[in-house]
C-alpha cells in the first residue's frame, strides 16, 4: 500500500532523514519507534509534503514526491498531527466538513453530497460522543474529545493510509482504549495505519510490526511478537529505556 524508498528530509539546510526507507501493507499497523529528534515526526511530515524531500513514495503504485501537499489528502492519506491542530473557533460538524473537502467530497454534485453524509455517519459511528456535539466549538471540548475529533476529520478522507502522531498524548486510559479500538476497526477495514508514539505500552497490544528511527534511518523492523520474545534489547537500544507490552 505505502512503500518509501531511499527518503531524505531537510529543512532548510538541515537534513533529518538519510535514506529513509519502510513499506506498509493494506490493514497493517506499523509503530514507527525513536528517541526524540530521530525523524519520526518528520517522516510524517515527508509523506503529506510538509517539508523539502527526495527519494520515492508511493501509495498503491502512484508517486507522491512531485505532488502538492494539498493533493495528497486526495491520494487517500489521512494524517492526524502532534497536538491535533484543530480549527479551534470552528463546530465539530465544520471541523469535520474540512476533513471531506480536503477529499473532495463536499461539491454540488447530489452523488457527492450523499457520499459524504454516509461517510460522515460512518465515522461518527467510531466516535460516539462527538454525534451529540456537532454545533459545540471544537476549543470547548475536552483533550480526550479534541483528539477524538483530530482522527475523525482525518477520517473523513477516508483514507487507504492513515499517520497517527502520538495519539494517545496527554489522555486518561479510557481514552487510550477508545484509540486502540478505532484502531483495530480500521485496520479491520484495510486502513494502513503507520503510528508514531512515545507511549509504547499503549500501542503495541494494536501493532503488527514495530521499525525502529534513529538519526534519520530506519535501523530495525520487527514483528511485535519478536519484539516481545528479546526482552527489551531495541527498547533499551533505540529508546533508551525498556517498557513491557501490555495485552
Amino acid at each position: 500500500m505505502l512503500k518509501i524508498e531511499q527518503l531524505n528530509a531537510y529543512y532548510g539546510t538541515v537534513q533529518v532523514l538519510r535514506d529513509f526507507s519502510l513499506s506498509l501493507g493494506a490493514g497493517e499497523v506499523l509503530c514507527l519507534f525513536g528517541r526524540n529528534g530521530a525523524g519520526k515526526t518528520t517522516a510524517l511530515k515527508s509523506i503529506m509534503g510538509l517539508v523539502q524531500r527526495t527519494g520515492s513514495i508511493t501509495v498503491k503504485g502512484e508517486e507522491l514526491v512531485n505532488l502538492a501537499a494539498h493533493l495528497i489528502p486526495r491520494r487517500g492519506i489521512g494524517y492526524v498531527p502532534q497536538g491535533r491542530r484543530l480549527f479551534a473557533e470552528l463546530t465539530v460538524a465544520e471541523n469535520m466538513t474540512i476533513g471531506l473537502m480536503a477529499r473532495g467530497l463536499m461539491t454540488s454534485g447530489i452523488m457527492t453530497k450523499d457520499r459524504a453524509a454516509e461517510t460522515r455517519k460512518k465515522v461518527l459511528a467510531l466516535f460516539p460522543p462527538l454525534a451529540s456535539r456537532l454545533n459545540q466549538v471544537a476549543a470547548t471540548l475536552s483533550g480526550g474529545e479534541q483528539q477524538m475529533l483530530a482522527m475523525a476529520r482525518a477520517l473523513c478522507l477516508e483514507p487507504r493510509v492513515l499517520l497517527l502522531d502520538e495519539p494517545t498524548e496527554g489522555l486518561m486510559p479510557s481514552m487510550l482504549a477508545t484509540i486502540r479500538e478505532v484502531i483495530m476497526a480500521l485496520r479491520h477495514r484495510g486502513v494502513a495505519i503507520l503510528l508514531v508514539e512515545q507511549r509504547v505500552e499503549a500501542v503495541l497490544p494494536v501493532a503488527d510490526r514495530v521499525a525502529f528511527i534513529e538519526n534519520g534511518r530506519i535501523k530495525d523492523v520487527v514483528g511485535v511478537e519478536q519484539l516481545s520474545e528479546n526482552h527489551g534489547r531495541l527498547h533499551k537500544k533505540y529508546i533508551g529505556k525498556y517498557i513491557g507490552i501490555s495485552q
